[in-house]
C-alpha cells in the first residue's frame, strides 16, 4: 500500500475530512488532496504533523505493515542476544554496526562507479 492509500486509510479511520486534516496540520486542503492522490509526497515536516494528527507513528506513513521486521531466523538470533548479559549484547551490536556501515559503504562506492 502506498502512502498516499495509508493515508487516506488512517484519515477515515479516525473520522477525519480531507479539510479537517488540513486543517489540523496546517496546510491547505488542496495539497491534502494531492498527497491522498498519490500526485505529490509529503515533506518530513508534513509526514511528523500528519502522523501526530492521526496520532500514529511516521513509521506506519513511510513503510509497508512488514518492511522494517527482522526475517524469521534473524528474529530468533536477535531473540536469543536478548537473554545475554548486557557487555555480550554490545558486542553483537558493535559488530553489527561495523557491518552494516561496510555494506553501506561498498554499495555507494558501487553506485559512485557505475
Amino acid at each position: 500500500m502506498s502512502i498516499a492509500n495509508r493515508l487516506t486509510t488512517l484519515r477515515k479511520q479516525k473520522g477525519l475530512s480531507q479539510q479537517a486534516l488540513a486543517d489540523a496540520i496546517g496546510i491547505h486542503v488542496t495539497q491534502v488532496k494531492r498527497y491522498e492522490g498519490g500526485i505529490s509526497l509529503p515533506s518530513l515536516e508534513a509526514i511528523k504533523k500528519i502522523a501526530q494528527t492521526l496520532r500514529v507513528t511516521t513509521d506506519s506513513l513511510i513503510f509497508e505493515a512488514n518492511e522494517l521486521q527482522p526475517s524469521a531466523d534473524l528474529a530468533l538470533q536477535f531473540q536469543a542476544i536478548t537473554n545475554m548479559a548486557p557487555e555480550q549484547q554490545n558486542v553483537i551490536k558493535q559488530l553489527l554496526e561495523g557491518m552494516i556501515i561496510k555494506y553501506e559503504a561498498e554499495r555507494w562506492s558501487s553506485k559512485m562507479k557505475g
